[in-house]
């Protein structure tokens, strides 16, 4: 899947990754895709809530040999 930037938090536990995701997302323009990349599997849970909470569209996970990859699309209208 296509994006537009990149969010490597692989290593980092909670809450650092929610952190840096939430940051990572501020700097993006509306309908931005955003590819991540984890190690902490609590992300899964963390990432599905920020994007339910805030507006953002979780496109797509995925997990393999201990990472989870995510693909979020920055809400439209706003950043954040």
């Amino acid at each position: 899947m296509d994006f537009d930037a990149e969010l490597d938090a692989r290593g980092l536990t909670c809450p650092e990754p929610l952190m840096l995701l939430r940051h990572k997302m501020r700097t993006l323009a509306p309908a931005q895709v955003l590819m991540a990349i984890t190690t902490d599997p609590s992300t899964v849970r963390d990432f599905q809530n920020y994007c339910r909470f805030v507006g953002h569209e979780l496109l797509e996970q995925q997990e393999g040999d201990g990472e989870w990859r995510f693909w979020l699309r920055c809400k439209p209208g706003a950043a954040g």
